[in-house]
């Protein structure tokens, strides 16, 4: 039997394997195939295992290799990507690990990218992310990683979408928070955005709500920095009714398709809609 690959690339069959990439990346190749994805690769649990016994340099030298490929084929030189932890058990039903692991944004140039995700190797033993697996009940005496190494979205606006209302449970709601930049600020909750509710029913923006939206994610050389949003966003809302509606209608088409709720990432950029992060509601209880 040959060797599992220690590098697997977005919508292939080797990156729906969620024992070999992760839940987090299996997802997202699965998604690959039929909506706007943005590019990328996955360095595999066989890498994982790869580096922990041949070292770092081994990963090192597997992620600017491959970082050399996606260059290639974006047709761009210096390629921004964001950095991304992938275990094993991660983004399942009963454990999101939503920042249990590290994440690096506007990663460039084939040594930044290995230095980030040998980090996010390490991070799988980072005693919050055990103990986090230790409140879950799952294994922490071996780790299974992937790293996920994607092209970033220079984000206009970002939003995530939830295809049932995680506060009052219900299921005939989809819940949509929005604020200008990289998403990374709503993930976090360094910001107030804005918030849609639409109805299911007839996909109608049924309540929309002005967020302060007082700062925002924006890229810099060598990662990301968090500035104030200028005085003229701040009294707009981040999203236009047209876009709110194309996001619900995603939502809820990935809801059905997966066959329940959902919680998704997704950015704006030149008015195009991408996929970044499909994971299912942890929070729903029995509803």
């Amino acid at each position: 039997m040959s060797e599992r690959p220690a590098v697997a690339w977005l919508g292939e069959e080797a990156a729906h394997d969620v024992s070999l990439v992760g839940g987090k990346a299996a997802a997202l190749s699965q998604l690959a195939e039929a909506h706007p994805v943005p590019g990328g690769f996955v360095l595999t649990t066989t890498a994982h295992a790869r580096a922990a016994d041949e070292g770092h340099e081994a990963v090192a030298e597997l992620a600017t290799e491959s970082y050399g490929l996606l260059v290639d084929r974006v047709e761009t030189s210096d390629v921004a990507v964001a950095v991304r932890s992938s275990a094993v058990d991660e983004d399942g039903k009963g454990a999101s690990f939503a920042g249990q692991h590290d994440t690096y944004l506007n990663v460039r140039g084939g040594p930044s990218v290995a230095s980030a995700a040998i980090a996010c190797f390490e991070s799988a033993v980072a005693e919050h992310a055990l103990e986090y697996r230790r409140q879950q009940g799952l294994d922490t005496e071996t780790v299974r990683m992937a790293v996920l190494v994607q092209q970033l979205v220079q984000a206009d606006a970002s939003a995530v979408a939830f295809s049932a209302n995680p506060i009052s449970k219900s299921l005939d709601e989809i819940v949509i928070n929005a604020s200008w930049g990289l998403g990374e600020s709503i993930v976090s909750g360094t910001v107030t955005p804005d918030t849609y509710i639409v109805s299911k029913s007839n996909m109608s923006v049924a309540q929309r709500f002005m967020g302060a939206k007082e700062s925002m994610t924006v890229p810099i050389e060598g990662g990301t920095k968090e500035v104030d949003v200028p005085e003229h966003l701040r009294e707009r809302h981040a999203l236009t009714d047209d876009e709110v509606v194309e996001l619900a209608r995603l939502a809820l088409a990935l809801e059905e398709a997966v066959g329940h709720p959902v919680d998704i990432e997704t950015a704006f950029h030149d008015q195009r809609l991408y996929l970044l992060q499909s994971r299912p509601i942890t929070t729903l209880g029995n509803a």
